[in-house]
């Protein structure tokens, strides 16, 4: 059977080549006698493997030497909570932007360890859109301030780095990091998971700023202890070997196509092809303020929703897989993330062309 293009927003579809890499290297990872995942993290052929990873996401983020790597488990969800755990530094209160689902997750979460001021939101648009920065009330007694650089849901990403003042700035980038260019010293943390953009899931990246570490609660647990990992080099327990593994081989593809440059003017004329198609659709209709629409996940509704089921089986037929919109909002969502090569895109926007047309 052939492959199909996999719009699913996580996880999502892994590049080819990184595939047909760790088939080829399952029995035999380069002459080693054994799988990846069957090696010791310990032993030389891991430590080599995971040492190459951490140096490729730091040259592909140009990612400062005050800053720690790290490589957890639990998903980019555990961070909700580890987050206030290690930052709040004996503060009560710190300061959340809620722009769709995933601000609003990590919102109940901090709710748990202090006080959440919601400095902004989108609730009142149906977060579809960014709240003005003129709007935005940023508590200077506040920890730190956090928000969502890109809504997989709901569509909205921001373009631009947000002022948070002399707060540290954290930012869950789960979806669209290495995406695109991003200046990692004018945060205080960022975080990932694995499944969008970077690998499979089972990773989550922590890129945090030294004076930010060590700053943990006493009654934080050792793993979820930012200082303790990152005194152990993120192996203070087993990690996901082979995960990291294909999150490395993914770094090196990105890395073979230009870096993180190269994939964002890709990125751009994929976006910006398929919102076109779109607006100039009278069947189909993005609800996103233009200003603010994601480059990786584009949610769009059919002016007639009697027609999704259609729509969804006959893109399977075409082999344009796992379009529907999260269950939350409806419609049909399409996740273009790195790894979706344009002529996927092209293929969606031939198909979406063909189904208005006959229907």
């Amino acid at each position: 059977m052939a492959r199909i293009y996999n719009f699913s927003a996580g996880p999502s579809m892994l590049p080819e080549p990184v595939l047909q890499q760790a088939q080829q290297e399952m029995l035999d990872w380069r002459g080693s006698g054994m799988s990846v995942m069957e090696m010791s993290h310990r032993g030389p052929h891991f430590m080599a493997i995971a040492e190459q990873m951490k140096n490729d996401l730091i040259e592909l983020l140009a990612v400062p030497a005050n800053y720690r790597v790290l490589f957890l488990q639990a998903g980019a969800s555990a961070q909700f909570a580890m987050i206030p755990q290690n930052i709040l530094n004996g503060k009560t209160k710190a300061c959340y932007v809620n722009t769709g689902a995933w601000s609003t997750a990590a919102i109940k979460e901090a709710g748990k360890y202090c006080e959440v001021q919601v400095a902004a939101s989108g609730e009142s648009t149906a977060f579809t859109t960014i709240p003005a920065y003129a709007d935005w009330r940023v508590d200077p007694a506040a920890a730190y301030l956090h928000y969502t650089s890109n809504e997989t849901i709901h569509g909205v990403e921001f373009n631009d780095i947000p002022d948070a003042g002399d707060l540290p700035l954290v930012c869950d980038m789960s979806s669209n990091i290495l995406s695109r260019r991003v200046d990692i010293g004018h945060y205080g943390l960022i975080y990932a998971g694995a499944q969008k953009n970077m690998g499979p899931s089972g990773v989550t990246v922590v890129i945090v700023r030294d004076d930010l570490v060590g700053l943990e609660a006493k009654n934080t647990p050792a793993v979820f202890s930012y200082a303790q990992q990152a005194k152990a080099d993120s192996m203070l327990n087993t990690p996901a070997t082979y995960n990291w593994y294909l999150l490395g081989l993914t770094l090196q593809w990105l890395k073979g196509e230009g870096g993180v440059v190269a994939i964002e003017q890709r990125n751009i004329r994929k976006a910006n092809k398929l919102y076109q198609a779109i607006d100039d659709s009278s069947l189909y209709r993005n609800p996103v303020d233009p200003a603010c629409r994601s480059r990786m996940n584009v949610p769009f509704v059919l002016a007639d929703a009697t027609l999704d089921k259609a729509f969804l089986e006959q893109a399977e037929q075409q082999g344009l897989s796992t379009l529907a919109g999260h269950r939350s909002v409806g419609g049909m969502r399409a996740s273009i993330y790195n790894a979706m090569p344009e002529a996927g895109v092209e293929a969606l926007i031939e198909f979406m062309a063909e189904f208005e047309r006959t229907h």
